[in-house]
């Protein structure tokens, strides 16, 4: 009897959740007079957490047989599949645009370098929630499509610094439009320059940086509009060639070593305060 691997319902699901989700399409809203955009990637995101056999399955047995363990087990090895492609993609569409990086400037070219510092704050507070190995995979990056492709490749999606990855990704898609749909109209009314908000708009991320972008042109004034558009559009653009680069050589390496020299603190604070056991290095 042939072996049941959750291949053929996988990318049946996958295909009948992008058509529903591209039928519900984007749905745009405002709070406290900031415009908010919820991206039909997200209807994607929350209909297929609700497949899962513990949630949909459990109320509807009958979708166990199509969403089961043997495709949940399936799902990550076809995510790494799926972004080969994506990025053979980035690098074809960035190659000719390499002077764009050459003539940004400073500002531009060493963004990731800053992107690179929060793990200073979130790894150590990944590791003090109990996290362990899970904080290396979601606090490196920001984790989106390059970083899948990197974890998956050296560690494997399933493993403990894959769940990380995929968990600050999937965050970030559900959350993270959101947030910076807020963040960016709030950073004007601070003092913050339109300019430098559209940069910090490019972080890796096309949902969180559409979102950011169209909420900070409506709330800029008209005669930065295209600017912001340029400036956001050149930084999401270097944050595609110069991240897998950043992140492979440097984030990834300084996240596994700043790991291995915070974990011992952290894991005796952890025992002091909640009674936990060290996690293993």
């Amino acid at each position: 009897m042939k072996q049941k691997t959750g291949t053929v319902n996988c990318m049946i699901a996958a295909v009948v959740l992008c058509v529903l989700a591209e039928l519900i399409g984007p749905l745009k809203f405002e709070v406290a007079g900031i415009g908010v955009t919820i991206l039909t990637m997200i209807w994607v995101i929350i209909m297929g957490i609700l497949l899962s056999p513990m949630l949909l399955g459990k109320v509807i047995p009958p979708l166990k047989k199509i969403i089961s363990s043997a495709e949940i087990k399936r799902a990550p090895f076809l995510l790494s599949l799926a972004l080969y492609p994506l990025g053979i993609m980035f690098g074809i569409n960035a190659g000719p645009q390499i002077g764009i990086v050459l003539k940004a400037g400073p500002a531009l070219i060493l963004q990731e370098a800053g992107n690179m510092m929060t793990m200073l704050i979130a790894l150590p507070l990944g590791l003090l929630i109990g996290l362990g190995r899970s904080a290396v995979g979601g606090t490196f990056s920001l984790c989106r499509d390059t970083a899948l492709g990197i974890i998956g490749d050296k560690y494997g999606l399933e493993s403990r610094e894959g769940m990380g990855t995929l968990g600050t990704y999937i965050s970030g898609s559900v959350f993270g439009t959101l947030f910076y749909s807020f963040l960016a109209p709030v950073g004007l009314i601070i003092g913050f320059h339109p300019y430098a908000l559209a940069m910090a708009s490019g972080m890796g991320s096309a949902s969180m940086m559409n979102a950011a972008t169209a909420a900070l042109a409506d709330a800029a004034p008209a005669m930065y509009t295209e600017q912001i558009l340029a400036y956001s559009a050149t930084s999401g653009l270097l944050t595609a060639v110069t991240g897998v680069y950043v992140e492979m050589f440097l984030s990834l390496p300084l996240a596994n070593w700043y790991y291995r020299h915070v974990n011992p603190a952290v894991s005796r604070l952890r025992m002091k305060l909640f009674k936990a056991a060290p996690e293993e290095v």
